[in-house]
């Protein structure tokens, strides 16, 4: 299955997102460094590091670990931001294409209604002349 009909099988505000951001490097990076910090092996990997650390490099109470664990929860919580500011915007996209289209739908489905409303009072006026003059 090529990269064309996996996208087609997506709604086109995704589409169009993924096309926005496949073009920017820094949120291709962004979307990486989240992507892994959301994942199991990087629970895994921090817990090995940390349990390294603290038996190997340094003793009893660690601050250097300490101040590491924390930069890092810094910058974590900046791609967690930067996560849900990216998912707010295309949540904002994606509301804004439903709406344009139920308001195209909408339009269509009043002009259906109002053409056959125009058949169908033209059809029983025919029908009832038809009647009368029998």
């Amino acid at each position: 299955m090529s990269e064309q009909d996996k996208r087609a099988k997506h709604h086109p505000a995704v589409v169009a997102h993924h096309n926005s951001r496949a073009g920017d490097v820094q949120l291709r990076v962004a979307d990486a460094i989240t992507k892994f910090a959301g994942s199991m092996p990087f629970v895994y990997l921090h817990a090995l590091a940390f349990a390294l650390w603290m038996l190997f490099i340094e003793s009893n109470p660690w601050p250097t670990l300490t101040l590491v664990v924390s930069l890092e929860a810094i910058f974590l919580s900046t791609f967690v931001m930067i996560g849900q500011n990216r998912q707010a915007a295309f949540q904002q996209i994606k509301a804004d294409h439903d709406f344009i289209e139920q308001e195209l739908e909408l339009k269509t489905n009043t002009e259906l209604t109002r053409a056959i409303h125009l058949m169908t009072t033209e059809l029983h006026r025919r029908l009832i002349e038809d009647g009368a003059e029998r």
